[in-house]
């Protein structure tokens, strides 16, 4: 069943004139006699009552009407998701990210996404960099967000945010009353520190940028979450080192102060296999355009 049929069936049932449907379609009333005739012919029925004077639906028409146009419809929705998805502006992008990004870079990119594509679904998982990285080579993920440097190769990555340091303090700590801090000044505290196996890459720097001030720390645990870090530092058991962005939502009894690492910042970083589906593409390309490429 040819579509050009159902659309001349439609607009002749709409018209009820041969001469006024044939205009509408743009084609000579001779063509369309033939297209509701080869219609009829394949369906096996009589659309129409007609005569030399008048044009009327059949029974059978009136009840093929609202199917013609229902297949009318989802052919052309088929057709418009089609060229949607060759255009990278419909399906589903599955992104892990980091926790650093919650306050500013992930809240950007969706709800840019939103606006500028609305049929583009989301899939996101909060999860450390090493898990991240293993779920981009297997195929899991189409992006992530990693606490950069990372180790291994398979990889592609470029650096969208960059954070400096701070030291989470309960509120009545004596190093609370400064405006900023040295690492001199941790080295009687109780210390909390990301994980080494939660981000490697990011540890050995923030530990080499701290040994370089040549200061005993008293590192009291290495934890998995700075949400986790949050709670031991509310709770008055230590204080914690931890990028900027990441303690932009303080727990009660909590303050931040700034961490002077001469210059040393950490990186997040857009990570990704292959930019081999429209999607992909759009996707990536926003990210450019909200977060230009900087140097590691």
């Amino acid at each position: 069943m040819e579509l050009k049929h159902l659309r001349a069936f439609i607009v002749l049932a709409e018209e009820l004139h041969f001469g006024r449907a044939a205009q509408r379609l743009s084609i000579v009333q001779p063509a369309l006699s033939m297209q509701i005739k080869a219609l009829e012919e394949e369906l096996g029925v009589r659309l129409f009552d007609r005569d030399r004077h008048s044009v009327a639906l059949s029974e059978v028409g009136r009840i093929f009407l609202p199917e013609a146009r229902a297949a009318l419809h989802q052919s052309a929705r088929a057709v418009d998701i089609a060229r949607a998805s060759g255009r990278g502006e419909i399906g589903r992008i599955r992104i892990a990210f980091v926790s650093s990004v919650l306050p500013n870079v992930l809240p950007t990119l969706i709800r840019t996404l939103h606006v500028r594509f609305p049929r583009i679904e989301f899939e996101l998982k909060d999860l450390p960099t090493p898990d991240q990285l293993a779920g981009l080579r297997n195929g899991l993920f189409d992006f992530g967000l990693v606490r950069l440097p990372i180790l291994g190769a398979g990889i592609r990555t470029q650096v969208v945010l960059r954070e400096s340091f701070v030291v989470a303090l309960p509120a009545d700590h004596a190093l609370a009353a400064r405006a900023a801090l040295q690492p001199a000044d941790l080295a009687e505290a109780p210390l909390f520190l990301l994980a080494r196996r939660y981000a490697p890459g990011f540890y050995n720097e923030l530990v080499a940028a701290l040994d370089r001030h040549a200061v005993a720390l008293q590192v009291a645990a290495e934890l998995g979450e700075f949400t986790t870090m949050l709670a031991l530092v509310s709770a008055g058991l230590g204080v914690g080192v931890l990028p900027s962005e990441a303690a932009l939502a303080l727990p009660p009894k909590v303050v931040a102060r700034p961490l002077e690492l001469g210059g040393h910042r950490a990186a997040i970083g857009l990570a990704w296999t292959e930019l081999d589906t429209p999607i992909k593409n759009t996707v990536f390309g926003l990210l450019q355009e909200l977060f230009p490429a900087r140097p590691l």
